[in-house]
């Protein structure tokens, strides 16, 4: 793999700068701590902020979704490591409007470690939190064990839900609530066709063969479900949506009164939106 950068240890630190230098109007970093990254106008006083994290190497994860009906912020850790509890810390002091802050992120080891003993310290200087993990890819655990899977592309829907109820003045409560009941309907999963080689590493994570594909291999070259020969994209989508409808909790004609309330919300944020560029345009 071919690629552009100068120090290993500078990667991601060159990497936020250059965000932060592109956007100043939309992100900043907060007391100094490039790896907190929070929006512009935080904090939003009587607004619940919603706090993510996680290792670089997955852009637009995680930063790529601070901003309005999003997120509030986000801690930012190594090419596939965890930021530090005092990154996730000083973030959430910075995005805290006095109604609460929920921490929403992927179910891995070193993230729930950090985002504990942040969260800990917080409720001790008197900001209330609340958490939820995202639990999305169906290859790393069987269905009824679902707290042992990994959060992968479905956190993008978790911040979508929590930012809208967030932005309408929702309570942290509520916000969680409505949050958890949409991971409960959230599933992915992943196939991947090539390995990605780490900054300072000399070779790449994992090897496939030129003519192989794995089905449900994680974000940082976990294993997946098989190994198989590569297939065209109707039949690897075949192969992907027989997996995910297999897993799905559908229930014909059910109804959440929390998820017709978010994308009530959604579609109200889209028309604003949309509003304001023709405007500006």
């Amino acid at each position: 793999m071919k690629t552009f950068y100068n120090q290993d240890e500078n990667y991601v630190n060159e990497m936020l700068e250059g965000i932060l230098s592109a956007h100043p109007d939309m992100l900043k970093k907060v007391n100094g701590e490039i790896r907190a990254i929070a929006r512009a106008d935080a904090p939003i006083d009587g607004k619940v902020a919603i706090a993510t994290g996680g290792g670089s190497g997955h852009l637009p994860v995680f930063m790529g979704y601070v901003g309005k009906g999003l997120l509030d912020g986000a801690a930012i850790g190594n090419v596939f490591a965890s930021p530090s509890m005092n990154q996730m810390l000083t973030l959430t002091r910075a995005i805290n409007g006095d109604k609460g802050v929920l921490y929403l992120y992927g179910n891995y080891g070193g993230d729930i470690m950090n985002f504990d003993m942040a969260s800990e310290m917080a409720e001790e200087e008197g900001i209330k939190v609340k958490s939820l993990l995202v639990t999305d890819d169906i290859a790393s655990g069987e269905k009824g064990n679902e707290s042992a899977r990994r959060g992968v592309a479905g956190i993008f829907y978790a911040y979508k839900v929590a930012g809208a109820c967030a932005d309408e003045g929702s309570s942290l409560e509520e916000v969680y609530n409505t949050t958890k009941e949409a991971l409960e309907g959230i599933r992915t999963l992943g196939v991947a066709i090539s390995p990605c080689t780490v900054p300072g590493a000399d070779k790449p994570s994992f090897s496939l063969a030129a003519d192989e594909m794995e089905i449900g291999m994680g974000i940082h070259g976990e294993a997946g479900i098989r190994r198989e020969k590569r297939k065209s994209a109707d039949e690897v989508t075949q192969d992907m949506m027989d997996l995910l409808q297999a897993d799905l909790p559908i229930n014909k004609g059910r109804r959440s009164k929390y998820l017709v309330k978010v994308f009530k919300l959604s579609w109200k944020l889209f028309l604003y939106t949309s509003t304001l560029k023709h405007l500006k345009h």
